[in-house]
């Protein structure tokens, strides 16, 4: 058996866990993978400076963020001028998902989607916590993952045109795993292809991202000194690789 499918072993043998969809009070996805990166649950959710980590062993700390780096800031401040601190953003790379139909309890045919994740969604969330970014005690683990989606059918609203709720997302198995070990490192999510002058719409093209995503993404390349502006062509600003 693998580390991957021990942790998912063990998030499934939480007492919380009785074997039904969403029935951890710590979502799957988030379990699985703190088991994944530490089996010892002695070293889980450990009280620190107000705040609780995720996982703290010999002084390192692990934060798992399933999603909504702007939670993390206040507790980012509290750790960092003491210890490194580790952020695990996983990331869809391959999406399933299936219906559950509330009033007949019918589970749909597993379908896959047509939308890919890639390491460029993590800038949205990087994006939230920029000014954070020049810690020297700040690390990055991003984990692209098989996910099957559990969708719950609900009546359509304004909020809600698609009629469908996100209930749980279950790993299924890892595909990659990026590493970012200080702001130096930020390079490798530089695009290979690029100009030696380029502009966000070419950063789009080559991430395969709409241009207002290519931006974000320049915008924390910036923060971190992977990138400068060079000039501008009319309105648009031309960048290089730092």
């Amino acid at each position: 058996m693998t580390r991957f499918e021990n942790a998912l072993e063990k998030a499934k043998s939480n007492p919380a866990f009785d074997g039904g969809i969403g029935t951890l009070s710590e979502k799957t996805l988030h379990s699985v993978l703190k088991y994944y990166l530490e089996p010892c649950d002695d070293f889980h959710e450990v009280a620190l400076c107000g705040f609780v980590a995720d996982i703290m062993r010999d002084g390192c700390i692990t934060e798992v963020q399933t999603r909504g780096f702007d939670r993390l800031r206040e507790k980012l401040r509290a750790f960092l001028p003491e210890h490194p601190v580790t952020v695990v953003l996983p990331i869809a790379k391959t999406r399933w998902y299936t219906v559950i139909d509330e009033e007949s309890g019918e589970v749909s045919k597993k379908r896959k989607s047509p939308r890919y994740g890639s390491i460029y969604d993590a800038f949205r969330e990087l994006y939230k916590i920029k000014m954070l970014l020049d810690s020297e005690n700040l690390y990055f683990h991003f984990v692209l993952l098989d996910i099957t989606e559990i969708r719950r059918k609900v009546k359509k609203s304004r909020r809600n045109r698609k009629g469908y709720e996100l209930v749980e997302r279950i790993p299924n198995k890892i595909e990659e795993e990026i590493f970012i070990d200080g702001k130096e490192d930020f390079g490798k999510l530089i695009p290979c292809g690029l100009p030696t002058r380029f502009t966000s719409r070419d950063f789009a093209k080559a991430i395969k991202r709409t241009r207002a995503e290519a931006q974000t993404a320049l915008n924390v390349l910036r923060a971190v000194g992977a990138v400068t502006v060079t000039g501008k062509d009319k309105n648009t600003y031309l960048y290089e690789v730092t």
